[in-house]
């Protein structure tokens, strides 16, 4: 049985000195097909301003989860269907309806180990996401979004949790990154690697003008 663990971040700034906009993203830049069968989906989008205290706040639980979505302006929308997996099961997705509401996941079984999958059944073409569900929350977080899964076909993901940190003002939360952010990520973490709780200190360096992230 699979034990749950939860990381809860918070980055904070206090007279930054200039207004900017971090954005985080799981993307994990090894993974096989990123950019062509799946694209990261944008997980926060905060303003931080150059005078006074400003803070932002994510949780992550290991809970993954499937979901059947739709694109609208760029973003994920998720819909009802969705099903909670863990690392090595396997879900089917099945219904012919054009309304949501009448798709379904199967239980999920032993699938692959190390990642989830998910098989399209409905007889059309679909779009799936999986992302993480925190405690309290009615649909799961989207993460990574498989577009145009034909049916009878299947999605393997092999869900790493790379968390990044971007100076970026370019993209909303659940806009889906469809090639490679194009500024470097100021701060990288696989956050199977940090405490519970952490606190990170956000910093403008005015010399050299560079953004820096550093545990409190």
């Amino acid at each position: 049985m699979l034990r749950l663990f939860t990381r809860h971040l918070i980055i904070r700034s206090h007279d930054l000195g200039k207004d900017v906009t971090i954005m985080l993203a799981l993307v994990n830049e090894d993974m096989q097909g990123l950019y062509e069968d799946s694209f990261p989906v944008v997980w926060k989008v905060t303003k931080f301003g150059k005078t006074g205290p400003y803070m932002s706040q994510v949780t992550y639980t290991n809970q993954l989860a499937f979901a059947k979505g739709q694109v609208v302006d760029g973003n994920y929308v998720t819909a009802a269907t969705s099903i909670n997996l863990n690392a090595g099961q396997k879900t089917t997705l099945t219904g012919q309806d054009q309304d949501d509401d009448y798709y379904t996941f199967s239980t999920a079984v032993a699938g692959a180990p190390g990642s989830v999958q998910a098989v399209n059944k409905t007889g059309l073409t679909q779009d799936l996401a999986v992302g993480f569900l925190n405690k309290g929350d009615f649909t799961p977080t989207p993460a990574l979004y498989f577009p145009d899964i034909k049916d009878g076909s299947q999605v393997t993901a092999q869900f790493t949790l790379i968390l990044r940190v971007y100076i970026t003002s370019d993209y909303e939360e659940t806009s889906i990154l469809r090639g490679p952010i194009n500024t470097p990520a100021i701060w990288t973490q696989d956050l199977t690697g940090l405490a519970t709780n952490t606190i990170w200190n956000l910093k403008h360096d005015t010399l050299t003008g560079r953004y820096t992230l550093t545990h409190a």
